[in-house]
């Protein structure tokens, strides 16, 4: 995992995505795509929180901080979401919500406690588990206890004398160093899943939801609970900030193809939570002459009429291909036309499309994450999606608010890598700042103002090349 470095360089997201991060964090949505975590027995988090363990005042450890448990606690930070997750349930939105949906009390609902709580098996929890704990340690690093047929799970045995992370993945540890594996769980918790109760539908987003999106990086950095120093490089593979971006952009995209051919549909209707919301989400008007909010083009090319995939990922991909993956590039943008296109055909077409798609994304996530990555590959990433011709494509809120998070992250990338100084990334901050002012408000998302902002953002990290 990374360390922090939005936090170090004060190149920050802004109001608008700060909101929409901190939202999605307090409702976690889970589960997808990577293989199901061994049946091991979830201990809890007090089994971690001992003072010589993880529960210290203070990072006062020699190895790790060894404050984790208290950094988790933070009743206030990003870094303490996971631990707020469950208690989300409690507040009156959530009791709103699920009236709507019926589903009696939210902090018991399957439906809810799949994605706000380590929501394993009663025949899972050990002594000291706590569904009220929310999205505990376990939720992510994997059940520490007991393994199938009685051998002893990673707790007992990851701290010992000599022993290794490889030896800590082999006993059941979830292995988070590798990316892949580390963006499909974090998908799982805030992308969906065609798990039971863990894929939030255009139905729950009307009862009260957000709206959910993803950035491997952003969200690596704000519950990051360690230090990437020299004594975990000598333990564990270290990625840098940009190599995780790309990863998460290209695994999103397949994540969201794949549940778009698995789930689809909605009884009669289509799954509208795969849409741009403004396709539909319009002022109503017979006024004449007024501008299309989805037009088709050579990256989207729809029928007039069709809504339009949410495609702010796809797009991102598309960028970080040209530069990253060109072998796989010209495939990802030729079966993105191809999927867009057989909206038109057929439900069949439109499935088939989308699997291809995903192949193609998930062969980029594979090539970036073997690849060593050159630092002027997160300027070069950056300088492609302030391209006029690429900003002509995003023409959703959504869209912009991605665009925006991945000229912040690609930017810190810049200066973690040594390539641009704090000081000439203290620089952007002003068309950084005028960019998230139009981010304010989704009501009132203007497409060209947004392009021509990202244009002069653009110009002004051209010279850092």
């Amino acid at each position: 995992m990374t360390g922090q470095p939005s936090a170090s360089l004060q190149v920050k997201p802004g109001r608008a995505c700060r909101s929409a991060v901190s939202g999605l964090l307090a409702f976690v949505a889970a589960a997808l795509a990577a293989a199901p975590l061994p049946a091991q027995v979830h201990e809890g988090v007090a089994s971690c929180g001992g003072a010589t363990c993880h529960g210290r005042q203070a990072a006062t450890g020699a190895a790790v901080r060894q404050n984790e448990l208290s950094t988790w606690q933070d009743p206030a930070s990003p870094a303490g979401a996971h631990s707020r997750a469950f208690r989300v349930l409690l507040a009156p939105e959530s009791a709103r919500m699920a009236r709507r949906l019926a589903l009696g009390a939210a902090e018991e609902a399957p439906m809810c406690l799949s994605c706000h709580s380590d929501y394993v098996p009663a025949a899972r929890r050990g002594a000291r588990f706590r569904l009220e704990d929310g999205v505990g340690c376990e939720a992510c690093h994997g059940g520490s206890g007991a393994r199938p047929g009685g051998a002893p799970g990673w707790l007992a045995s990851h701290a010992a004398v000599g022993n290794s992370h490889a030896a800590n993945v082999a006993a059941g540890l979830f292995p988070a160093t590798d990316l892949i594996a580390r963006a499909n769980m974090c998908l799982d918790c805030h992308f969906g899943s065609i798990r039971p109760g863990q894929f939030v539908t255009h139905r729950i987003m009307a009862a009260g939801h957000p709206r959910l999106t993803f950035e491997l990086d952003l969200f690596t950095a704000l519950q990051a609970h360690h230090d990437e120093d020299a004594d975990y490089r000598a333990r564990k593979p270290a990625h840098g900030a940009l190599k995780a971006w790309a990863v998460g952009q290209a695994l999103a995209s397949a994540r969201q193809l794949r549940l778009f051919a698995q789930r689809g549909t909605d009884g009669a209707l289509p799954e509208f939570s795969f849409f741009d919301c403004r396709t539909c989400h319009r002022t109503f008007t017979d006024q004449r002459g007024l501008k299309p909010l989805s037009r088709a083009g050579q990256w989207r090319p729809l029928p007039a009429g069709f809504p339009a995939f949410a495609d702010e990922n796809l797009i991102l991909l598309d960028a970080a291909a040209r530069v990253l993956a060109a072998a796989e590039a010209g495939e990802v943008r030729q079966r993105s036309a191809a999927f867009h296109r057989a909206f038109a055909e057929s439900r069949p077409a439109a499935e088939a499309a989308a699997l291809a798609l995903a192949e193609s994304a998930e062969r980029v996530a594979r090539r970036v994450a073997g690849a060593r990555l050159e630092p002027g590959a997160a300027l070069r990433i950056v300088a492609a999606i302030t391209e006029p011709q690429h900003l002509q494509r995003v023409s959703e809120y959504q869209g912009g608010a991605q665009t925006l998070m991945a000229v912040e992250t690609l930017v810190s990338a810049a200066v973690s890598s040594g390539l641009v100084s704090e000081a000439r990334a203290r620089g952007l901050r002003p068309a950084l700042d005028e960019a998230h002012a139009l981010l304010k408000d989704a009501n009132r998302w203007d497409e060209e103002a947004f392009a021509r902002a990202m244009i002069r953002l653009g110009a002004a990290a051209r010279t850092m090349l």
